[in-house]
């Protein structure tokens, strides 16, 4: 049996996996750290055995099958300004960053984790900011109205944009790598499923999920397919 499309996500999946209402589902890493297990430092892959640990024991949950892509936040740059400049990193931008223009939604400026964090991380100052709708910035960017805009790394845009996506050098955002989440008593019950998620393991990168997310999008493709 499955269920698509959980209102709430994690917030209402959780608790029925724990009810046993579910018994396997798709979660990702820094989602894990912060909104299940509450913890307020920045997450990497590095403490993904503290994560992993901390569902065994907490929840009777086990981590099998990751999927290899990461769903994380991003600042994206019109081509020609990273070659121009030679732009690779986020501090790369910082120093450029006085002469162009960053593109974001509503929310993005009154985030911590969003313009302030650039700022406070990176010393990122831009000559000027624009609020755009969240359904058009890849238009922006496109047509020269920004330079710079955030964008998550799976966007399925991205996969036809003229978009360079920039190294986070210093870790300003968590990651967020997707992997199965599984009730141990379910792996006790059907020992055969853990060498069938396992085989999961690094089978999508980034780019594969943005050009599917493209196709569903934009082309009307069924998520089954």
């Amino acid at each position: 049996e499955v269920t698509e499309g959980v209102g709430g996500g994690t917030s209402n999946i959780q608790p029925a996996m724990l009810s046993g209402q579910f018994d396997i589902y798709p979660e990702y890493t820094g989602t894990a750290w912060s909104a299940v297990l509450k913890r307020t430092d920045t997450y990497d892959e590095s403490l993904f055995n503290e994560l992993s640990q901390a569902y065994k024991e907490k929840y009777n949950f086990e981590w099998v099958g990751m999927y290899g892509f990461n769903n994380t936040y991003g600042i994206g740059v019109r081509n020609e300004i990273a070659q121009s400049y030679g732009v690779k990193t986020y501090s790369d931008l910082a120093r450029i960053a006085p002469s162009l223009t960053l593109g974001g939604e509503y929310d993005f400026f009154g985030r911590q984790d969003g313009y302030s964090g650039l700022q406070r991380v990176y010393g990122m100052d831009f000559k000027d900011t624009k609020d755009m709708d969240i359904g058009l910035k890849y238009q922006a960017i496109e047509s020269g109205h920004v330079d710079a805009m955030p964008i998550f790394t799976t966007d399925g845009q991205l996969s036809h944009a003229s978009i360079v996506v920039l190294e986070d050098d210093k870790h300003l955002y968590p990651s967020y790598v997707c992997g199965n989440v599984v009730r141990i008593d379910v792996l006790k019950k059907h020992p055969e499923l853990e060498s069938v998620l396992l085989k999961l393991t690094n089978t999508i990168t980034d780019q594969d999920m943005s050009y599917m997310n493209y196709e569903v999008e934009s082309e009307g493709q069924k998520p089954h397919d």
